[in-house]
């Protein structure tokens, strides 16, 4: 697309096998249309070069530990990375060779210590040619961390652009966002024409009246405010906030609208103070990527207690129904369900239903009576669990499951928070989450990966007006929710053996064939730990990260709390290919490029001290290699090098 301004971002056309944005391109999807890796050769996968960045703590996420989440994006034969200490690295694609570092903590103050945060990846914008040119910042990294700050970086050289904000650097919490949390940056911008488009993360459960998740628009060149969305009502700012976009922004470049997936309003389980529609919160919203104007929304969530918020990148594609072939934006949810709109007017694909759901028993609070459902397709994760269904290895740890689940209030999904606490399923990680899905276009296949866990919600009264801190271990978390007449407790529903009590498998991939609205299979997805053993792979495992398919047929997916990575056949869900002997898990997006005619694949296994995992820095780049006669598979088997 060539611009006024000169100013370009680096896109491919369908047709190409380049990686260049967090979902493969600025529509999303997590599909290429490479082709040198497929069914016949996949089995010829080995590491062609592995990166260990350096920023890694081994600790929980209370103490400082990482979660390396990053997806890489190419441009000009080069990877761009972002690291959990508040790195960016520029790798040599075809070597993993560094070709520079930038460090934030050179450019912000001493007094931010460094800390580890969640980034997901970075943005990059490009003149015209800028492959050949040597104007500085002709090409630019954008990156965002934990503190707010925004930077824009020489994609050349890894230095600072000094004509964008303030020597590079633009803080989002210099901008008036009417509440008192904070915004930190953890997802990548969006690129539309010359504007760069920001979404934002808030502390939500920490007061009610968060900071607003204002969408902006900055000028790519100079970080100059174009225009700004509020989804925050404006009588409600000085009392609630939220329904930000953490995730990734997805960009319609021909018909200029870029789409968001909001999140709840503050505080996610106690919304007494927030009793006015708030229309924009969990919802589809379509703006005109020009003004920030609102063309249509579509709220998948009412009055959200759940900590529904939409996860994940929307996806932007053509789907052909029934001969006809409609341009259309796909959502996935915490909930398992599959959301499918016309991307031009919002219209529903498949018709939606109203449910009667459960009423809110908390004093102060009302639950929204109804909630809309997609008809199709059916549920991509469990929605229930009964009594009957509890599961555990041992009569013992079974014992305990069904103690717990009789004391809680549990009437399927959308069963709201209470004071004697509610079974939630699925959990607040999910169903679908960041990860998102995989969709190719020409099969119509939506590729989910979800899992079916189940959490333990309980609000405890508390004094309003003092103000709480965040509770520490990992196993049980509380929400202090100040501002609210109460806290959140909130674990997961797990054994006393620390296995989960919902029937496996925990974690799934599940293809669905939009168009039909019909899944077309379903396969476990990973390990657990246990002890030194790793619980059978047809359980499956809770997941964090998500799936890329190619036109070569091939799924490939980490995601679990095992130590692999996997190639899986599109058509049937059979498993092709692994590498057992990762660091860590990959609990991230996979991408996946050409050069020279040689497709590599890229991830990173660096694990998740959310989850407790092992931990690593390690990103890992794979190719085919040459095909291994039985000698050297001999000593490969025995360990010889």
């Amino acid at each position: 697309m060539v611009l006024s301004s000169s100013f370009s971002h680096a896109e491919p056309n369908k047709n190409d096998a380049d990686w260049p944005s967090f979902g493969g391109q600025e529509s999303g999807g997590q599909f290429s249309a490479a082709t040198a890796i497929d069914a016949s050769n996949v089995q010829n996968l080995v590491r062609a070069w592995s990166v260990e960045t350096g920023d890694i703590v081994d600790a929980s996420p209370y103490d400082g530990g990482t979660s390396f989440q990053a997806t890489s994006i190419l441009w000009n034969k080069h990877l761009y990375i972002c690291t959990p200490l508040n790195r960016v690295l520029a790798l040599d694609a075809q070597t993993g060779a560094q070709r520079w570092a930038f460090d934030a903590h050179e450019h912000i103050s001493e007094e931010m210590p460094r800390i580890a945060g969640n980034c997901r990846g970075v943005a990059i914008a490009a003149d015209e040619g800028t492959e050949t040119s040597k104007k500085p910042c002709a090409a630019r990294i954008y990156r965002g961390d934990v503190f707010g700050n925004f930077f824009a970086i020489d994609a050349k050289t890894g230095s600072l652009c000094p004509d964008f904000g303030a020597g590079g650097i633009i803080n989002v919490n210099d901008f008036d966002n009417k509440g008192r949390t904070g915004l930190f940056l953890t997802s990548p911008p969006a690129i539309y024409d010359n504007l760069v488009i920001l979404g934002s993360g808030v502390g939500d459960n920490m007061f009610a009246n968060a900071d607003d998740g204002i969408v902006r628009a900055l000028d790519s060149r100079t970080g100059k405010l174009v225009w700004e969305f509020n989804p925050i009502p404006p009588e409600l700012s000085d009392r609630t906030g939220g329904a930000n976009v953490w995730s990734m922004l997805s960009v319609d470049n021909e018909n200029g609208l870029v789409f968001l997936p909001t999140s709840s309003p503050s505080v996610d389980p106690y919304g007494g103070v927030r009793k006015v529609d708030i229309p924009y919160a969990n919802a589809v919203v379509a703006l005109d990527a020009k003004t920030g104007e609102v063309v249509w929304h579509q709220q998948l969530v009412r009055h959200d207690l759940f900590d529904y918020d939409l996860p994940s990148q929307p996806i932007l594609s053509d789907l052909s129904i029934n001969g006809e072939t409609v341009p259309v934006v796909i959502q996935i949810t915490k909930m398992g369900f599959v959301f499918t709109f016309n991307r031009m007017t919002g219209e529903p694909i498949f018709p939606l239903k109203e449910i009667a759901v459960p009423a809110s028993d908390v004093p102060g609070e009302f639950a929204a009576p109804t909630q809309r459902i997609p008809t199709t397709p059916e549920p991509s994760s469990r929605q229930t669990v009964s009594r009957e269904d509890i599961w555990a290895l041992t009569p013992i740890d079974q014992a305990s499951c069904l103690s717990q689940f009789d004391e809680l209030r549990n009437e399927g999904i959308f069963t709201p928070p209470s004071i004697q606490g509610t079974l939630q399923i699925p959990s607040a990680l999910g169903g679908g989450n960041w990860g998102g899905a995989s969709y190719d276009a020409s099969r119509n296949l939506l590729i989910v990966k979800t899992q079916n866990l189940a959490s333990i919600i309980r609000l405890v009264p508390a004094d309003p007006n003092e103000e709480r801190e965040l509770g520490s271990p990992i196993e049980f978390l509380q929400k202090p929710l100040n501002e609210t007449p109460y806290r959140l407790d909130e674990e997961f529903f797990m054994s006393s053996w620390g296995v989960p009590c919902t029937p496996p498998p925990w974690g799934e991939l599940v293809a669905i064939d939009l168009s039909k609205g019909t899944q077309a299979w379903k396969s476990p997805l990973g390990s657990i730990p246990f002890g030194p053993f790793h619980l059978s792979e047809e359980w499956g495992s809770p997941n964090v990260g998500g799936p890329m398919m190619t036109a070569g047929g091939l799924i490939f997916v980490g995601a679990g709390m095992d130590n692999s990575f996997r190639a899986i056949d599109v058509t049937t869900g059979q498993q092709l290919w692994q590498d057992n002997e990762l660091p860590a898990p990959v609990n991230s997006v996979p991408m996946t490029y050409e050069i020279d005619g040689e497709q590599f694949v890229v991830v990173t296994a660096g694990g998740n001290a959310l989850l407790g995992t092992d931990l690593s820095d390690k990103i890992v780049a794979y190719r085919i290699g040459e095909k291994k006669g039985w000698f050297n598979l001999l000593l490969e088997w025995l360990g010889v090098d």
